[in-house]
């Protein structure tokens, strides 16, 4: 059947809510950009302080803050996670103790500061303790994300130090997507802090 064919028998008031409705899809697209976009930049100066505190890359920090909840404060983990970082309260005690603000309640986590500070302290912490590795931050990242546990199970010979090793090794696809993601955002960010 031939284009024009198929139009005839398409009523012209179809037509028209059809291409209606792809207009109106469009337009929530690029207002769900648009929206997410300026989430994004929210929290530019914040991340770009907290990081200088706790001497990590801040283009890192907001990758992950991307990954984790899209830039959403209030975002919640299936397994309790909380905020922009998606910071666990185990975590979270760990720097409120650290900090002398110790018991933290967990409904400090979805203030943007403290959720923050909770959760760049505790990546500068994974990012110290991988430090004899070619790239810290790729042994950090699957810590942040699955645990130190599986990182030991899976950095064993030469993935105990060398990170591409050590990437193939991840024994969860969602891990080393995570990583990969992370890391793509990361070069993505940098410019937002020249």
């Amino acid at each position: 059947m031939s284009r024009r064919n198929c139009n005839r028998q398409v009523p012209a008031r179809a037509r028209w809510w059809l291409g209606g409705g792809l207009l109106l899809a469009a337009t929530l697209g690029a207002l769900g950009w648009w929206a997410e976009t300026r989430r994004a930049h929210r929290y530019d100066g914040l991340i770009r302080s907290v990081a200088l505190r706790y001497e990590v890359d801040p283009a890192l920090v907001k990758a992950v803050i991307r990954r984790e909840s899209h830039f959403r404060p209030h975002a919640r983990g299936a397994a309790g996670e909380l905020g922009l970082m998606q910071v666990t309260d185990a975590a979270a005690q760990e720097w409120a103790e650290s900090a002398g603000v110790y018991p933290l309640p967990e409904t400090h986590l979805l203030n943007p500061v403290t959720n923050v500070l909770a959760g760049t302290w505790y990546l500068a912490k994974l990012l110290r303790r991988y430090a004899q590795t070619d790239r810290p931050e790729v042994f950090a990242l699957a810590d942040y994300n699955a645990g130190r546990g599986n990182v030991l199970k899976w950095a064993r010979a030469a993935a105990a130090t060398n990170s591409a090793t050590f990437h193939e090794a991840i024994g969860f696809a969602s891990t080393r997507a995570y990583v990969t993601a992370v890391l793509a955002h990361r070069e993505h960010y940098r410019r937002d802090f020249r």
